[in-house]
């Protein structure tokens, strides 16, 4: 071997090693369950954590979900995992139940504000799960709403077994809840499942994180992501690209919600466009000029109740 060759070689040997060693780091921080104190460091995230936690500490209704008694159940997983959630009947007995899915990195009692309006004004049972790896749900890693899918359809079924088989049950999730109901969307779900509501979700894993990297991180998404998802393949048991709620709605017999926030930079609002277009089942879209990530419902209150009780009154009788 000429002595070119052995210089190229010893290059190529680093740079494996550093995409490596950097796909192991964005595996731990990203996928691993942890406390994500990179939000904090990345000045563009935690301007829009900051953002969001502003809008949201001026509702009065994000601590309602901490005043009141919850009943706490669990239920098993595909894999084995026991998961937590957060059960509350309603003031007066109704087959009606909206189940509350959070997002990344939070907790159930996160959905308070959503908890609040569905119980308070709609008269629906809560239920609200702590996602596997986050709460007090068991795992150590972050499903993205893909293994999260298969637990909501045991969710589902524990809200037919406790209701009965006339159960009329609405899905409704945000941000990563919003991905995980959208892919729970293309599963086989039983009749009871009535509507889907999903607000400011990504079309899939491996687009998110692509996003993420270039417009946040500024980061090459190759080689890093593809060696990333190996990893989390290996460790987790899926790969980014089939993670894709964009497929899971091609399949979709639920109607679905879609909601976004116009001003979204965490999950861009060209993904909700790409959802609402690929959505094979019925489909109503309502954006929220002026809303960054998360934070639609708290921007225009109103019309965001207005809008899912207008949509539910069509599915939900």
């Amino acid at each position: 071997m000429g002595k070119s060759m052995k210089i190229l070689s010893a290059i190529l040997i680093v740079l494996a090693a550093v995409d490596i060693a950097a796909s192991f780091y964005f595996y731990n921080i990203a996928v691993a369950r942890n406390t994500k104190d990179f939000y904090k460091e990345n000045k563009n995230l935690s301007a829009s954590i900051d953002a969001l936690a502003a809008v949201q500490e001026k509702d009065e209704d994000l601590d309602w979900a901490y005043e009141q008694v919850f009943e706490e159940v669990k239920i098993t997983s595909f894999d084995g995992l026991k998961l937590n959630g957060y059960y509350l009947e309603a003031k007066t007995s109704t087959d009606k139940t909206a189940i509350l899915a959070h997002g990344y990195s939070a907790s159930a009692k996160a959905m308070g504000m959503f908890a609040k309006y569905y119980y308070e004004d709609l008269g629906y049972n809560i239920l609200m799960p702590d996602a596997r790896g986050h709460g007090k749900s068991e795992g150590d890693y972050i499903g993205f709403g893909w293994h999260d899918r298969k637990d909501y359809v045991k969710w589902i079924e524990y809200v037919i077994e406790r209701s009965g088989r006339n159960s009329k049950i609405i899905l409704h999730g945000v941000s990563m809840g919003g991905a995980t109901v959208l892919m729970t969307s293309g599963e086989d779900l039983p009749d009871n499942v009535k509507a889907i509501i999903s607000d400011c979700a990504y079309t899939s894993v491996k687009d998110e994180l692509s996003y993420q990297l270039k417009g946040i991180y500024g980061l090459p998404v190759f080689p890093l992501l593809k060696t990333t998802s190996l990893i989390t393949k290996l460790k987790a048991g899926y790969f980014f690209g089939e993670a894709s709620a964009l497929e899971q709605v091609r399949k979709s017999k639920t109607p679905i919600l879609f909601i976004h926030g116009q001003e979204d930079n965490i999950v861009p609002f060209e993904m909700v466009l790409k959802l609402y277009e690929n959505c094979g089942s019925e489909k109503e879209l309502f954006i929220v000029p002026g809303a960054g990530h998360g934070v639609s419902y708290n921007v225009d209150k109103k019309g965001y109740q207005e809008k899912v009780a207008e949509f539910l009154n069509k599915y939900v009788y």
